[in-house]
């Protein structure tokens, strides 16, 4: 086990996430999660999962269902809004479905990739997201447009 890998398996919001038993297939980890998991960023103090299917279902009966701050999203925010349960990631963006379909597995969890991230980071503009798009500058190589490190060794969904 890599030290990146037991780092996201024993982190307490991952450990939260997993202990919602959603199914692998209907979810994906954004927000800052997958800078966590390429080792981009050192921790994050939240984690936000988005959500169809049956992880909807799931999530709808851990708590109240409210209105995100953008765009109509629906969400149930758990563990004192350190896990935020999201069933839309900016659809004038993208479509939930496709979204989730462009799931990266690292370490068994899937992540939005990081073009993405770049893109709604940019797209926020907040002063919070300015260090990660400055990270994520420095990720991506400019001349080629792909990543200049080595990915994180990834695999597929864990197992359940």
């Amino acid at each position: 086990m890599t030290q990146q890998h037991a780092l996201l398996h024993s982190h307490p919001l991952f450990v939260d996430l997993a202990r919602l038993g959603l199914p692998a297939e209907d979810y994906i980890i954004a927000g800052s999660g997958p800078l966590l998991a390429r080792g981009i960023r050192a921790d994050i103090t939240d984690l936000d999962v988005v959500v169809r299917g049956r992880a909807w279902d799931i999530a709808r009966t851990l708590g109240p269902v409210v209105t995100a701050p953008w765009e109509g999203v629906r969400r149930v925010v758990l563990d004192g809004g350190r896990l935020d349960v999201l069933n839309g990631w900016f659809p004038s963006m993208w479509d939930l479905d496709e979204f989730i379909e462009t799931r990266e597995y690292i370490h068994g969890l899937p992540f939005a990739p990081l073009d993405r991230v770049l893109r709604w980071k940019r797209r926020l503009g907040r002063a919070k997201d300015i260090a990660d798009i400055n990270a994520l500058m420095e990720y991506f190589d400019p001349e080629v447009g792909t990543v200049a490190r080595a990915p994180v060794a990834a695999d597929g969904p864990a197992a359940p």
